[in-house]
């Protein structure tokens, strides 16, 4: 069971901190413990300092690859279904992460103050609310993005409260999201290439995928050819829509702008036609 999963990476993580500091070594970290690698580690990301542009980085809230030459995350992939949620208040603690290598430039909070960029979530802070401690570590910035406002705001934000108003409806979700291109445009107007002197990249694309189950065990098994998947990619403009309906794309679109292989644990036939579809279902 997930519970079981979480329980057994929570001791994984204690045993490794214990035994070393694992942020300087460049040996690989174990992932087969984490309940948010369940579909497949997208990138083939390790925590190995040599790989700096695909450095993987596994917290007990959600996993991701860090790209340290643009200061965000290439992906960020997470579990959600009633078990994340609870009453916890949303902590806004944006700050460094210090898992991060040392020597490594680290992303700060103010990092995007005057850039007319949102510290854009990729993991949201309302997919965490169980603890105080599991939502504060969603305000950690190797899980933002700069993100265009309206995108953030109002856009991104309508899908994340579809997907949660999905997981009361008593279904269980994996998201993986992220970025890629170079290039947006804010409030300030204009398009802006990176920010905080040039440590942080402005995507020029955002994009999100979901997979939807119904609450159970055995996940990767229950994926089939007739399982929902959402997959939006969005410009990082101000002018965006709201309606992030119009931009749903197939997972085969995202992986070819991205060189990602997205769901990559799920059998290759399964892959197959999920992955070229184009979801047309309900959106609220």
């Amino acid at each position: 069971m997930k519970q079981l999963q979480k329980l057994s990476y929570l001791l994984f993580v204690l045993a490794a901190v214990t035994s070393c500091d694992s942020s300087n070594s460049s040996d690989p970290t174990p992932t087969s413990s984490s309940v948010h690698l369940t579909l497949g580690n997208p990138s083939g990301a390790v925590a190995d300092v040599k790989q700096p542009t695909n450095y993987l980085l596994v917290k007990p809230q959600y996993v991701l690859s860090y790209h340290r030459d643009r200061g965000i995350p290439n992906w960020v992939s997470w579990h959600l279904d009633k078990s994340w949620r609870g009453s916890a208040a949303r902590q806004d603690d944006f700050r460094a992460d210090e898992a991060l290598p040392a020597g490594w430039y680290r992303v700060q909070a103010s990092s995007y103050t005057g850039s007319g960029f949102d510290r854009g979530h990729n993991c949201p802070s309302a997919d965490r609310t169980k603890t105080a401690a599991d939502n504060s570590a969603t305000f950690l910035m190797t899980n933002m993005m700069p993100q265009a406002p309206r995108s953030n705001q109002q856009t991104w934000a309508r899908l994340e409260e579809y997907c949660r108003s999905l997981v009361n409806d008593d279904k269980e979700l994996y998201i993986l999201c992220g970025s890629y291109g170079r290039g947006g445009t804010g409030a300030n107007g204009g398009v802006t290439q990176t920010i905080d002197d040039g440590h942080v990249t402005v995507p020029r694309r955002c994009w999100k995928v979901i997979v939807v189950l119904p609450t159970g065990d055995n996940d990767v098994a229950r994926v089939s050819t007739s399982t929902r998947v959402i997959a939006i990619d969005t410009p990082n403009d101000n002018s965006i829509s709201s309606n992030w309906e119009q931009y749903r794309v197939s997972v085969d679109a995202i992986e070819a702008a991205t060189g990602l292989d997205l769901l990559s644990a799920v059998s290759t036939s399964v892959q197959s036609k999920l992955e070229s579809t184009v979801d047309t279902g309900p959106t609220e």
